[in-house]
């Protein structure tokens, strides 16, 4: 068998040291990479085939690791990854201890910034650049923004670009355009100027007329932008249209194919060393080279595993499973819409894993996906709300830090009726500490107003959803898992929930546990089998269900009969249900002991979802050693 040219590749020196003809073969080589490695380590496969002549080109025309790619969202960047020496590592990719999900300073340092979260990286690399021009001045490093995949819709990349022709940079844009078109291709004249403003020759002449009307005195900054928007004006003129980016003082050139290797390399070398702020503006094809991904880009986003071959994909269910979370949420939101005109849902761009696309199909009209925006998802409901609707608004937890002043100012200060759904709270899994939903509980509850609540099973989900939509309720927060539940019957008629109650789920003598979500099943579990080795003992469980307001008549309850209370949460120990209960005992003058069991306080790495609950001792054998540490020390 041949050898691949991407075996020797284990830098971007490497690949430089290959002519621009054989980059083609580079490209084919890591696309046929990323499907085989993707088919049996589920990963993001349709964003990173979208971008693999990019990142070639990228990495053959600029000197990494001295410049920097500043990635916006890690979807795009596993064909980076695997230029800058990890290709052998790639197998880890997402892994318990492999290579980290998204991209990472700490993994690399061909890895500029953190890209986690969508819309980041125009402001980080505009900082970047910003600091490159005032430390090192005509010495400094290039930097390149890389933003796509649908984070455009994200309100901080206009914010980065509203500021980026005020600062002083020579930053790059890349805007990878796979699912909409901001402007339009007209043809030969947009051809014609295309290789006009990329062309070395015209660039020069450019750059020294403007350096010798610097030195005259007769080109200010100011009149510099003047002559650009002037310049831009004519280009205007001639497409018969208008470029936002160019209105920014921006200059703009697009829209170039972005899957030619050996064009990306041509005009990213004569635009490299431009001065000022620039957009190279390119077309891709989400999930590029693999046809069942083309054909179903937001299926193959992240597919999990599948048949090379045939582009089936791997799903393993067994009978009676219990439903996703997600699921439930999905067909109960339908249920309650049926019945109550006033419900719409709302969702940041993420309708197929929050299972709103159920109720899409069936009432379009009545949902809204509003693009990866999710201080506006919040904004958008708390408006409809005020007017008299009851939005359902589907955010994943780790999003939904993004929307916090949303949350306060325009629904909680006028305790609007909106229903927050935080999907993916807790331990999320593979997409590491970006995307782990840790902190909602303990930045949520300091927030005046705000029903706080968490769902044991499948059943107390629908009941909860059932509950928020009823009238007058204010703000109401339903968190909930990513996954299965235990329940494969689980639609019951609804029944309303008294706020702010728990349940007792198994009365005990020694010591009692305070759980709060469906983590509460891994106590339920951890007693049985506990109380069948200690004879005699008896353990009591209660489902708190909500956070705020927490039940004072379970707390004085368990205070007044036990000396030790454990409480168990899938969310930080900092300023959630451990917390809220610390600070009853000692308002309240008890001294009932409080063991909290959750996350800790630092950020948690990726892997699967029961072996860091094992790690973190959340699940039902972690439980047990908690018991016997209390009970038999």
């Amino acid at each position: 068998m041949e050898q691949r040219l991407i075996d020797n590749i284990n830098s971007p020196k490497d690949l430089k040291a290959l002519s621009v003809k054989q980059l083609p073969q580079v490209c084919s080589e890591l696309r046929q990479m990323l499907v085989d490695e993707l088919s049996r380590n589920p990963g993001h496969l349709a964003s990173s085939l979208g971008t693999i002549e990019l990142t070639v080109a990228l990495h053959y025309v600029y000197d990494l690791p001295q410049d920097k790619i500043v990635w916006d969202v890690g979807h795009q960047a596993y064909a980076h990854k695997i230029l800058s020496g990890r290709r052998n590592r790639f197998k880890t990719n997402r892994m318990f201890g492999g290579l980290k999900p998204f991209p990472s300073p700490s993994e690399s340092e061909y890895d500029a910034f953190t890209a986690g979260h969508a819309s980041n990286s125009i402001s980080a690399g505009l900082g970047m650049s910003v600091a490159e021009c005032m430390l090192n001045g005509d010495n400094q490093h290039r930097i390149v923004s890389v933003i796509g995949d649908g984070a455009m819709s994200g309100g901080l990349a206009f914010e980065g670009l509203n500021n980026v022709s005020s600062c002083h940079s020579n930053m790059l844009i890349i805007l990878n355009d796979n699912n909409m078109s901001i402007s339009r291709s007209v043809g030969g004249m947009r051809t014609y100027l295309t290789h006009l403003q990329t062309s070395k020759q015209y660039n020069s002449l450019r750059y020294l007329g403007a350096r010798f009307l610097t030195a005259l005195g007769l080109l200010t900054e100011e009149k510099r932008k003047r002559l650009i928007r002037f310049n831009n004006k004519i280009k205007m003129r001639l497409l018969r249209q208008q470029n936002m980016f160019e209105g920014m003082d921006i200059r703009y050139f697009g829209i170039i194919d972005g899957h030619d290797v050996q064009n990306l390399v041509r005009v990213l070398t004569n635009i490299r060393d431009m001065k000022g702020p620039k957009m190279m503006h390119i077309r891709t094809v989400k999930g590029k080279g693999y046809e069942p991904a083309e054909k179903e880009a937001s299926i193959w986003h992240a597919p999990g595993m599948f048949d090379t071959v045939t582009g089936k994909r791997i799903i393993k269910k067994k009978a009676g499973e219990a439903p996703l979370y997600q699921e439930v949420f999905g067909k109960t939101l339908v249920e309650l819409m049926r019945s109550n005109p006033k419900i719409v849902g709302v969702t940041p761009a993420m309708p197929l894993g929050c299972s709103m696309d159920i109720a899409m199909r069936e009432f379009p009209n009545r949902c809204f996906d509003v693009g990866i925006a999710e201080g506006h998802a919040v904004t958008f409901s708390a408006g409809m709300a005020i007017q008299g609707l009851t939005p359902f608004c589907n955010i994943y937890s780790s999003f939904l830090q993004r929307a916090y002043d949303n949350i306060i100012h325009d629904v909680a200060i006028e305790r609007l009726n909106v229903v927050f759904c935080i999907d993916r709270a807790g331990i999320v899994g593979e997409d590491g500490p970006t995307h782990h939903g840790a902190f909602d509980l303990a930045y949520l509850r300091p927030i005046p107003n705000l029903i706080i609540s968490a769902p044991y099973n499948e059943q107390e989900l629908r009941n909860l959803m059932y509950t928020a939509q009823l009238p007058d309720q204010g703000p109401f927060v339903i968190r909930y898992p990513r996954g299965r539940g235990l329940e494969s019957d689980y639609e019951a008629p609804f029944l309303p929930v008294t706020i702010g109650t728990g349940r007792k789920l198994r009365s005990g003598n020694d010591l009692a546990i305070l759980s709060l979500g469906a983590i509460g099943n891994f106590a339920n579990m951890a007693i049985e089998r506990w109380e069948k080795s200690n004879p005699g003992k008896s353990i009591a469980l209660y489902d708190m269900r909500f956070l705020k307001p927490i039940d004072e008549t379970i707390l004085h309850n368990v205070a007044e009969n036990f000396k030790n209370v454990i409480t168990l949460e899938n969310g930080t120990k900092v300023g959630g249900l451990g917390s809220a209960v610390t600070e009853f005992m000692n308002n309240n003058g008890y001294r009932t002991k409080v063991h909290i069991m959750g996350l800790p306080d630092a950020f948690v790495e990726h892997g699967a979802v029961p072996l860091l609950l094992r790690k973190y001792g959340l699940d039902a054998d972690g439980v047990i050693a908690q018991i016997d540490k209390i009970l038999k020390s």
